[in-house]
């Protein structure tokens, strides 16, 4: 990759699949012994989705990446169109994944399966999107932006310090975060056991 803004984007990509494939582990799981453990680390794991790919690294490619690369090659506007509404549906799914998961701990067993089936259901739309996007939408752009647009994008996604992306810098504020999913979530994105 001669960009570093598509380093980040691969890297990030990277570390929110880990998440998902932990995410769908500890659904296979179940609670288990530790129920209090168990939904600690889930909720841990949707706010750092809900924190970091919707909050930071979305806006930034519907921000910076989609409209110059749909200006640049209209070939791809119906898959950017697509993407963005992707974008807009995973800041719902998530936090429709969060109230689903505190009513299934709050009210019990009777909310599990509907919280199972929106979470394996929300992975395969996002790991589906990342697809869509190293496949198609970055290879594109590779083609058709201009160095200005790479300087532009690199230092905006440089900035967003993603706590479970190796070598990125991470805001200190996000420790407890970080630390509370390495430590409890299993492999490949924790320590935890599987």
């Amino acid at each position: 990759m001669k960009h570093a803004s598509q380093k980040i984007i691969h890297d990030e990509h990277f570390a929110l699949r880990s998440m998902l494939r932990s995410l769908t582990m500890m659904v296979d799981r179940g609670p288990a012994q530790d129920r209090d453990q168990f939904f600690d680390t889930l909720r841990a794991m949707l706010f750092y989705i809900d924190e970091f790919p919707e909050r930071l690294h979305h806006p930034k490619e519907s921000d910076l990446l989609f409209p110059r690369v749909a200006r640049l090659a209209p070939q791809t506007m119906e898959t950017i169109v697509r993407l963005e509404k992707d974008h807009a549906r995973g800041e719902s799914s998530v936090r429709e994944l969060q109230h689903q998961l505190l009513a299934w701990e709050l009210i019990g067993d009777t909310r599990r399966a509907a919280f199972e089936q929106a979470a394996r259901s929300y992975v395969g739309f996002y790991l589906e999107h990342m697809q869509v996007e190293e496949s198609f939408i970055l290879p594109v752009a590779e083609q058709v932006l201009g160095e200005a647009d790479w300087q532009e994008m690199d230092a905006a996604f440089a900035a967003n310090q993603d706590p479970l992306v190796p070598g990125h810098p991470r805001d200190p504020v996000y420790d407890l975060l970080f630390t509370r999913i390495v430590t409890l979530a299993p492999a490949p994105i924790g320590l935890g056991h599987d």
